[in-house]
């Protein structure tokens, strides 16, 4: 599949920023190094309705830890998707208002049966899928109610959605990857994560816990973050808009 003219236009070379902007700062720490890989361009908006895709193949993609597939059109185009439970080389996908419940089909959820097990949600209308994206994910389609889906999330939280989003039936594949076993110090460095130091162990100017004769703690009432602000309890100062549909939240 390398060779195919198609694919290889769907992978560009993800640059290195190991952590730093445009200046040379550190803005995101313990990153750096990171083996070469390629960017993936992924298919969330599967906007290509009534046009039927084969599978080519399956492919391991080392930006999520779900593998990917190689849809090849009717009309010649090529496109990835992210890769569902049951789709194998030579399945049948596509889009539409009213398609079959397959997995790998997508359609609004007006159109999907209550009970439905879907992942690659929209949360507006058009802007491809945010929710459900990861390894052995799947929401399940519980209600509709005037303008909005009920949806449960891994988490048990319950969100509305629009009934005019898109999502992909099926639940998502290659779940075992959180049974995954680094092994060694090395995978971590070819991922691009480097160690983190402990507070307590550096000098008071790199961090408020830093300083003092010997080991000591961290010296105040609660831990600090590197820039000074809260580690622990309430962090959060602001609500995401997204906040007002939440039907039921993950914790009691």
């Amino acid at each position: 599949m390398k060779n195919i003219e198609g694919i290889k236009q769907l992978k560009t070379l993800l640059k290195k920023h190991s952590g730093r902007s445009s200046g040379g700062m550190v803005t995101v720490r313990s990153q750096g190094g990171r083996h070469k890989r390629y960017w993936r361009e992924i298919d969330f908006k599967r906007n290509k309705f009534g046009v039927a895709g084969e599978v080519v193949s399956l492919e391991y993609d080392p930006n999520r830890n779900v593998k990917i597939a190689a849809i090849k059109y009717q009309d010649g185009e090529y496109k990835y998707i992210l890769a569902p439970k049951g789709l194998e080389v030579g399945s049948k996908v596509v889009s539409g208002d009213k398609v079959e419940t397959k997995d790998g089909n997508a359609m609004k959820l007006k159109n999907v049966t209550i009970g439905t097990l879907v992942h690659n949600v929209e949360l507006t209308p058009g802007k491809g899928g945010q929710l459900g994206r990861s390894a052995g994910v799947a929401l399940q389609l519980l209600a509709k109610e005037g303008q909005f889906a009920h949806l449960k999330m891994p988490s048990g939280e319950v969100r509305m959605i629009p009934l005019d989003c898109l999502a992909t039936v099926g639940t998502l594949g290659n779940e075992e990857i959180r049974q995954r076993v680094l092994g060694k110090a090395g995978t971590s460095r070819h991922m691009g994560i480097k160690p983190n130091v402990r507070g307590v162990a550096q000098d008071p100017d790199s961090h408020p816990h830093g300083g003092g004769e010997g080991r000591s703690g961290i010296g105040r009432k609660s831990p600090m973050t590197k820039y000074g602000r809260k580690a622990v309890g309430n962090t959060r100062n602001k609500k995401k808009w997204t906040s007002r549909y939440i039907i039921k939240r993950r914790r009691a």
